[in-house]
């Protein structure tokens, strides 16, 4: 029996409580590469970062176009995904005024970004990276990013 149908095997017994994947060059290339594609569709030029679930730029590739200023926001928001393990648009909303995160956008030397298109990627419970996505408005970075992260296991599953 070869590896990849006895890795198959034991997902298919445990899913993924023992079957690690980690973020290789590989599957952020491949990831940034369906994020580009819908951006395309999409009409926009952004960035595409994705890093490992400690916050470590894996792969970047910034489209043709894209704002310049986007290349480390989009870095930031992989990091701030990874450091606090949500999307960035969901912390946004705790870090407003008056909520019990207000203030801490200005903590990491600025590293932290509560603008929407960060998102935590998971295979089940395991945090194995972040995707970062700048260049158009807050909403649509944000729907770049969820779309990424909602194929995610397709992309592993065509390594």
């Amino acid at each position: 029996m070869d590896k990849y149908n006895l890795e198959k095997i034991v997902r298919n017994l445990v899913g993924d409580a023992i079957v690690k994947q980690v973020m290789s060059l590989e599957l952020a290339v491949k990831l940034i590469e369906a994020v580009e594609k819908k951006a395309e569709e999409m009409g926009m030029q952004v960035v595409i970062a994705v890093s490992d679930a400690s916050g470590r730029p894996v792969a970047v590739h910034c489209m043709d176009g894209a704002y310049h200023g986007s290349f480390d926001v989009a870095l930031n928001k992989t990091y701030t995904s990874t450091a606090f393990q949500m999307s960035t648009k969901e912390l946004s909303r705790l870090c407003q005024p008056g909520q019990d995160l207000y203030g801490l956008q200005f903590s990491n030397e600025g590293r932290v970004m509560i603008l929407g298109g960060g998102e935590p990627l998971m295979v089940g419970d395991t945090m194995i990276g972040a995707l970062g996505v700048s260049g158009g408005t807050a909403v649509q970075d944000t729907e770049l990013a969820a779309y990424g992260r909602s194929i995610l296991k397709e992309v592993i599953t065509c390594l």
